[in-house]
Parts: C-alpha cells; structure tokens; sequence
C-alpha cells in the first residue's frame, strides 16, 4: 500500500519542539513503513522523517504566520493543499490518503475525487459548525477520542470509522530516573490548558511547579516583551500572550512557580519524567491528550479534571486522578505518592504506543480502500 500522509505547512516533521500532529505524524509513519507501508508525506522542506517521497510548497514551516490577520494568511494551507492536489493528478499510484489538515484538507479532496480519503479529527469539532455540520459524505474520518466524536455533529459522526488513540514512542522506553519533587504542565500557555488553576493550586499548597510550553510561540522572557512591550506589536493582543500576562504572570515567582518556555529533546523527557505528577486543569473537553500518554508511559500520575478524553485515557485510582471542582483537584494532588508509575507505564504500553496506534490505522486504512473499492 502506498499512502500520502498529509502533515501540513505548519511545522517539520518531527518539530524542533512544540508540535501536536506533526508530533503524531512523526511517530504514526516509521510503524506503518515497518509493515511494509510505502509513504509518501505532504509537509515542508526541512522536514527531517525518513520517508519514501517528501513532497512540499513551503521550504519551512509556516506556523509563525498562522498570528497575523486571515487575509493575510488565508492562501497558506490552500497553497501547500494545491501541491498535493497536483501531485494527486498527476499520479494513480497513491492508495489512500491520510489527511490531517484542519478543514482545507477533506473540503479540497472532497472535490478533487481521486484516490480514497481518511482525515483525521485532531481538534475541537465546535470550531467549524458549518463545515463539520454539512461534511463531505465521501471522506472518511476518525477522532483521537470517543468523547471528541460523541460532542460530533451527525453528519462527522455518520462518517466516522471510530477513535484511535494517540500514540507516544515514549511507551516503547524505559526511560528511568530519580523523581523530583516538582509538578509539571506541558503544553502550550493558553488558557484551555489551565495553567493558572495548576499555579494558584500549587502556591496554595507550596509545591513546586513548572510550566513547560511556549506563549504565542515565545519561549523566554526577554522574547516575550517584545510583544508586550510594543502596543503596536501583531501579536500584543493575542489572546494566549493576554492571558500569560493576565492570569498567568502573578504566580511567577521563579521559585515555586517557574515557567520555563518550550523543552523539547532529551530535555523535555527528563524535565517529564524526574516530574513527581502531571497536572492537566484544562477548561475544556480534550479532544486527545497526548501530554497525558506521555506522561503515563514516564510512570508520571496525571492528575486532571474531568473533561473531554481524560476519563478514557486516566482509570481514576489506578493510572492518575481526576477531579470534578479545582478544590477537589489540589485534595488528589497531595494523594499522587498513592499511584504506583508502574501501573502508569504498563497501561501505556499496553494502550498508547506507536505500533498499536499503527495497526488500528492499517485497519482503519483497508477499510477505507476496501469501501472504495466496493
């Protein structure tokens, strides 16, 4: 089977750091080229995965420009999708493609015809009412959560094959070091993460706490006051960069409360895994959680609310902690030495790593091929 998996124009594949899908991508496409797979991958130029072809219409990634106004961005994924429709054209040995661009990908492939079509569902599914309201009947999709495509409009749902979980190559190591005393939030600095609950929970209870991720694609400080410091800066107004200053900044105190930028590497693993819990206080229903499988196969309890996917990936009392209210929160973050990490990476082994996530793909993909076909 050779298939064109569609990353995007956003970021390389792997990302330097931050990076939801292409993250996905990184770790999907080495299993599925290991069961004899052949791929074909849509990104940028500087994008480094071993791949069959590596097809592109941006050198680098173009995730900066996604912060400027629409009209001046809106012909970015259009551009970097007209590159794959030609290459669609121009070829007849793709067998399926594996799409995971929001909206432009299935809205052009739908009408482009063509080989058969699986789009992934990485994100909010409230955000396109319209769009996902009235999806194109001839592309089939997955979610990354049962819970994401039960909040689905009927016409995703109807032409939904199910969820497949993500995935981390962090369930395949055995990456063993000594635990720390600190909690940690990974993710980017926005207010659906929560990041102000888990700092105003930790300053209560005088536990250290660091937050890894960027705010607006800063990492420092002194990046950072660029923006802010300049009314007139694009990105003064954004609302992760106000909400970082608003509701984030005056728990900062670079000794209870650190935050640390984007970690990625080695680096990002043991800040993670020396973690003595994660902390997931998000204020909206996670569509897929990858922060959350890795840190189970780190043996690191996460500790969340209990929203979106976290009840399906977390067994409350087994593999983490979850809580309805923000006061019930900080009770189980006292408990977290209660949780064995063994549990937690046993669990994502047997949930969450690279070749289960593969297999449930290959499944997925014949289906797809097969439908076509009939």
């Amino acid at each position: 089977m050779r298939v064109l998996v569609n990353a995007g124009p956003w970021l390389e594949v792997p990302p330097p750091g931050y990076g939801g899908i292409e993250n996905v991508v990184a770790t999907l496409v080495p299993c599925l080229r290991e069961r004899g797979v052949s791929v074909v991958l849509a990104s940028v130029g500087t994008s480094t995965l071993e791949v069959d072809e590596l097809i592109t219409a941006y050198d680098e990634g173009q995730f900066t420009e996604l912060q400027k106004p629409y009209n001046q961005v809106m012909g970015i994924a259009h551009a970097h999708q007209a590159r794959v429709a030609a290459e669609l054209r121009s070829r007849d040995d793709i067998d399926l493609v594996h799409d995971h661009l929001e909206v432009v990908g299935p809205g052009v492939l739908s009408a482009l015809g063509g080989p058969p079509v699986l789009h992934t569902l990485h994100w909010d599914l409230h955000k396109h009412p319209e769009f996902y309201g009235a999806f194109p009947p001839s592309i089939a999709v997955n979610g990354v959560s049962e819970s994401q495509l039960a909040r689905a409009p009927e016409a995703l749902r109807a032409a939904s094959l199910g969820a497949v979980y993500l995935a981390t190559p962090l369930a395949d190591r055995d990456l063993r070091v000594d635990r720390g005393e600190h909690l940690v939030v990974m993710g980017r600095i926005c207010g659906l993460k929560g990041q102000h609950v888990a700092a105003r929970i930790c300053q209560k209870l005088g536990l250290p706490l660091v937050l890894a991720g960027p705010v607006c694609g800063r990492d420092t400080a002194a990046e950072l006051d660029v923006v802010t410091q300049n009314p007139y800066h694009p990105l003064h107004s954004h609302p992760d960069v106000r909400y970082h200053l608003d509701q984030v900044s005056r728990y900062l105190d670079e000794e209870l409360v650190r935050w640390v930028g984007a970690v990625g590497g080695a680096a990002r693993d043991h800040l993670y895994a020396t973690a003595r819990a994660a902390l997931f206080p998000i204020q909206w229903d996670e569509p897929g959680g990858t922060a959350v499988v890795e840190a189970l196969a780190l043996g690191v309890p996460p500790v969340g609310l209990r929203r979106g996917c976290l009840p399906e990936i977390i067994e409350h009392g087994r593999t983490g902690f979850l809580a309805d209210t923000e006061e019930e929160l900080a009770e189980w973050v006292l408990r977290v030495d209660e949780l064995d990490p063994e549990e937690c990476r046993r669990e994502a082994r047997r949930r969450f790593s690279p070749s289960v996530m593969a297999d449930r793909y290959l499944e997925l993909y014949e289906r797809v091929v097969d439908g076509s076909r009939g």
